[in-house]
């Protein structure tokens, strides 16, 4: 068993799945945003897309982290997303070829009056328990300064 950082900054356990399937790391896997999800109040919900792009079948569990960058090198701006836990953690197998996908809500930055904005390439995404991280391109306005959450992410499902 191995430690991988959590989006907390807390260790978490990385351990093969059941089955023997291991578990989906950014290296086999693409990622893609559906913004057809709607939007209300200021918000805007779309779906994060992860892909399995290797050879062979692997799981992903639970949450994504999830930032806004100014580039695909970059580092995070402002707060990382907060997990949503409305919707029910599973295991999903996902062969290769196949996909999960997670809710992103954003809250659009000019809520906010104390927002320090700043323009945002897109997101950073980090697989659940992987310390390797994908990137997707989708301009956006963030906020730099701390403690305005403009980010929330469910708990990935099977597609």
């Amino acid at each position: 068993m191995t430690e991988s950082p959590s989006t907390t900054g807390t260790s978490v356990p990385t351990v093969p799945a059941a089955g023997g399937a291991t578990s989906c790391k950014a290296a086999s896997l693409s990622a893609s945003t559906d913004p057809t999800g709607g939007g209300a109040a200021g918000s805007v919900y779309e779906k994060l897309i992860v892909t399995n792009t290797g050879t062979v079948a692997c799981t992903i569990e639970g949450f994504a982290g999830v930032s806004l960058t100014a580039d695909a090198n970059g580092a995070p701006i402002g707060e990382a997303a907060t997990r949503d836990t409305t919707t029910p953690v599973t295991t999903v197998n996902l062969a290769p070829g196949k996909s999960a996908w997670a809710q992103i809500r954003y809250t659009q930055a000019g809520n906010y009056g104390d927002c320090t904005k700043v323009a945002a390439a897109g997101f950073r995404i980090y697989p659940p328990n992987d310390t390797a991280s994908l990137f997707v391109a989708e301009p956006h306005g963030a906020c730099s300064n701390a403690g305005i959450k403009l980010l929330t992410i469910t708990a990935f499902q099977a597609v």
